[in-house]
């Protein structure tokens, strides 16, 4: 075991305990800070965690909050932005000035992690969330008590914590992050750990270190099982020079034609299954990698992103259909970080405002009819339904029920045709303004499938209703029959495809709208979009059933 010293700390008027560890006479060398969760949480059991980072030549610290363990302070007199405070008091004074900072956070430190985060900014490099919690911005100032106050009040109130700033923070980090989730958490709910990991999968190279066997509290789990304390540092010092990005840069540059390098990477935004950046290089000439992040689509990347690879091939210079053409494919990940798609850049934007939107909705119908009119010589995969009557998690309601009840059917019989499947404003981009607007791209063909063009246009007509009202949803059939497009169903059977695309989002059409939210429509709160779909719902009930 490395020798880790003892330190104490004085911060407004209190004694914080701390233990120390790593080569001060390396100030470029990462230093990591473990954080203890709320209760009986202390430092003593991150000791182990903290020698081990000490070990490969990490600066570490690790410190009682005020309340816990050898600290003086009162735990009832403690809070989140106390909790902050503290944290940054002991790195300033501890830690060498201006080195990369990897941050540890247990269960409740997991809001003190993204308050740091969000005060250190790129200097953070690498972050380990443990069974994490994250909570609502009015309980960040509140005292907590002894448990029955207004800070209790606060975070026991239902789906508070998804409006939690935290969130916010972590869905705009960057570096490294690895989410340790136990298989058992009698603590924080599983929707908390699935937010948490979806704000990191936007932007940060994420890991999930799964631990079946253990429960809650994961310093404890640490302590004991060495192999898991091993794997959850191995896993958080992956790639750490280049904020855990280092196998899929080398692959990227291999990529490139003899001479290249890439001079600036920037996010794009508005997506959601995957990550994309947009690469420039240093003669100007723009790429675009896509990179599946979320554990869900890292499973099904080999399938998602060969198939796009060959959709995008089918369609390189069709006349009407303007894709990006592929440059190279990694999807198992076998020399990247994560599975990964490099492609060419398509010039335009995404579109999610109110201008020019007539028009944009009648391009967006023109450009269906084109998809839709495509005949490969080889055929996609069959469709595959996103939801099922057994599978709705609608709101309670005759509406709801009548309308899960319009699924409980054989699926009407349709003519195949060709399907983008996942075809939206959000991957459509556009160029220019008013009579000189032009559809510049479609992305996004991992859904590629063969199936009723009803399905199609209902996806389209969801999401037309969630972002500028149900009256564009519900029109926009007519707009894809004005140009021409394939014969659609009618009544029931035409209900049938439209509800099996909107039940989809029942109830939480709001995860939807995220990336929308990131491209300026703020105005896309759950309240109105949730409002928006049952408005939708509602109306196609009346039209078509």
């Amino acid at each position: 075991m490395s020798e880790l010293s003892p330190f104490g700390h004085d911060h407004d008027g209190e004694r914080l305990s701390g233990v120390y560890g790593g080569d001060d006479s390396a100030p470029d060398r990462p230093s990591v800070v473990l954080l203890h969760g709320a209760g009986n949480g202390s430092k003593e059991r991150l000791l182990p965690l903290l020698d081990e980072f000490v070990a490969r030549g990490c600066h570490g610290v690790a410190f009682d909050f005020s309340g816990h363990g050898d600290s003086t302070g009162t735990l009832r007199e403690l809070s989140l932005r106390r909790r902050f405070e503290q944290a940054v008091a002991v790195i300033d004074a501890r830690i060498p000035a201006g080195g990369p900072l990897i941050l540890v956070g247990f269960s409740m430190s997991g809001q003190t992690v993204a308050d740091l985060v969000g005060h250190y900014g790129e200097r953070v490099a690498a972050l380990g969330l443990c069974a994490p919690a994250v909570y609502a911005g009015e309980a960040w100032d509140v005292p907590f008590g002894a448990g029955d106050g207004r800070f209790s009040e606060v975070i026991r109130r239902p789906d508070g914590w998804r409006t939690a700033p935290a969130l916010d923070v972590l869905r705009a980090y960057e570096g490294r992050a690895v989410l340790a989730v136990p298989g058992t958490d009698a603590v924080i709910p599983p929707a908390v750990t699935e937010a948490v990991q979806d704000a990191l999968a936007a932007r940060a190279q994420l890991a999930r270190l799964e631990l079946p066997d253990a429960e809650h509290q994961l310093g404890l789990w640490f302590r004991d099982h060495a192999d898991a304390r091993r794997d959850f540092v191995d896993a958080v010092l992956t790639g750490l020079g280049d904020r855990g990005w280092t196998a899929t840069n080398a692959w990227v540059a291999k990529q490139l034609p003899q001479g290249r390098t890439v001079s600036r990477t920037d996010p794009l935004r508005g997506g959601w299954s995957s990550q994309m950046r947009a690469l420039t290089l240093d003669d100007s000439t723009g790429l675009v990698l896509r990179t599946f992040v979320k554990p869900f689509f890292r499973r099904h990347a080999p399938g998602l992103l060969t198939r796009e690879a060959t959709v995008l091939t089918l369609l390189a210079g069709r006349e009407g259909i303007p894709v990006p053409e592929p440059v190279a494919v990694d999807a198992t990940a076998e020399h990247c970080d994560h599975p990964s798609l490099l492609m060419s850049r398509l010039p335009g934007r995404v579109r999610v405002d109110e201008q020019d939107l007539e028009r944009r909705l009648d391009l967006l119908a023109a450009q269906l009819v084109r998809i839709h009119g495509v005949v490969p010589d080889e055929r996609p995969r069959r469709y595959e339904a996103w939801t099922s009557p057994e599978r709705v998690r609608a709101r309670p309601g005759r509406l709801w029920e009548r309308a899960v009840d319009a699924l409980r059917r054989e699926p009407p019989a349709y003519e195949d045709c060709f399907l983008h499947r996942d075809f939206h404003p959000g991957n459509v981009l556009f160029t220019g303004t008013g009579d000189d607007l032009r559809i510049s791209g479609v992305v996004d063909w991992v859904e590629t499938s063969w199936g009723p063009a009803d399905l199609d246009v209902a996806h389209c007509s969801t999401a037309l209703a969630l972002l500028h009202g149900p009256e564009h949803g519900l029109r926009f059939r007519d707009r894809y029959e004005a140009h021409g497009g394939r014969p659609l169903a009618d009544g029931p059977d035409h209900l049938y495809w439209r509800l099996l695309d909107a039940l989809s989002y029942a109830p939480d059409a709001a995860k939807l709208a995220g990336p929308w939210r990131e491209l300026g429509r703020t105005d896309l709160t759950p309240e109105v979009l949730g409002d928006r779909l049952e408005a939708y719902v509602r109306e196609l009930l009346e039209r078509h059933g």
